[in-house]
């Protein structure tokens, strides 16, 4: 983070993280043909915004511009970061638009500089003609779970419990590459679009703590310290309806770590079994090298 991103932060009230201000953020407006814009979210600790909100934002807006079709996938590389202290524009290109499918270009943008960059896939809803899916992880339910939030992971309206307490910044505390995560929120949104967006804002959480995991001497709490960590991809495929205030599970599973990155593979289903999206997340994972006026990665 660059020291006018800092100074512009600080000279701003911090707004509080919870569910309404996610949302806020999130729920692009229309500002011209093909364009939405998302406001700022003002002061942060950290004024990097986290890479599943600049996805769920692009999602919200081909949502928005395509309205007779749903988000079926979504894939967006993140090339530079956002801060949390200026608005977002989502820019769309309907470069197709068919009556089973259509395809949309989406470019982040803030002051007019390249944020990140996707692919959307907007399709038409069919009736079965065969189904089959994944099965859900045999986990414990929510209520057999502690409560889970450290301070950087606090959203209020939002619950997090962890399978097997393993999101853990202890550096001594080992495990295999996988995090299991219980989520809902205390209300449900109106829009359906607004529920796959919250959805999509923690795809990008789980990656570097579950890489991280296996490696004794290392954890999350050294991210932007003494290690450099942040999100370059992601892809996510939207398979059912989800109601996010009813408990859902991420189940991340980290399938490669080395060369200065790391891939992992993800499922989302909702407390009754059905798989409601899958996802793969490509992240960074270096040695911090700190250049003078060079912000953090998206994380």
């Amino acid at each position: 983070m660059g020291a006018g991103g800092e100074r512009a932060a600080a000279e701003e009230p911090a707004r509080p993280w919870d569910q309404d201000e996610l949302l806020r953020l999130m729920d692009v407006r229309p500002a011209g043909p093909g364009r939405y814009t998302a406001p700022p979210h003002g002061g942060a600790e950290r004024n990097v915004v986290e890479a599943g909100q600049l996805l769920a934002d692009a999602v919200v807006a081909a949502a928005k511009e395509i309205p007779d079709q749903r988000v079926t996938s979504a894939s967006m590389v993140f090339s530079r970061a956002a801060g949390h202290d200026k608005g977002i524009a989502v820019d769309l290109d309907v470069v197709h638009r068919g009556r089973t499918y259509s395809t949309v270009q989406a470019r982040v943008t803030q002051k007019d500089r390249l944020r990140c960059a996707g692919l959307i896939l907007m399709g038409a809803d069919a009736d079965d003609l065969v189904t089959s899916t994944a099965p859900m992880p045999d986990v414990p339910r929510p209520d057999e779970v502690r409560p889970f939030g450290p301070p950087g992971m606090r959203v209020r309206g939002r619950e997090l419990r962890v399978v097997d307490d393993a999101y853990d910044w202890d550096p001594q505390h080992v495990g295999p590459p996988e995090l299991l995560v219980w989520t809902r929120f205390a209300a449900a949104p109106a829009a359906s679009y607004l529920h796959t967006a919250l959805m999509t804002h923690s795809v990008t959480h789980w990656t570097i703590a579950a890489a991280l995991r296996p490696h004794a001497g290392y954890s999350e709490a050294m991210a932007h310290k003494t290690i450099s960590t942040g999100i370059s991809k992601a892809t996510v495929a939207y398979h059912d309806d989800i109601d996010v205030s009813r408990w859902f599970l991420y189940a991340n599973q980290v399938v490669y770590t080395g060369r200065g990155t790391t891939q992992s593979e993800g499922r989302v289903y909702a407390e009754d079994g059905r798989l409601v999206a899958s996802y793969a997340v490509h992240g960074m994972i270096r040695p911090l090298v700190r250049r003078p006026g060079a912000p953090d990665m998206v994380l």
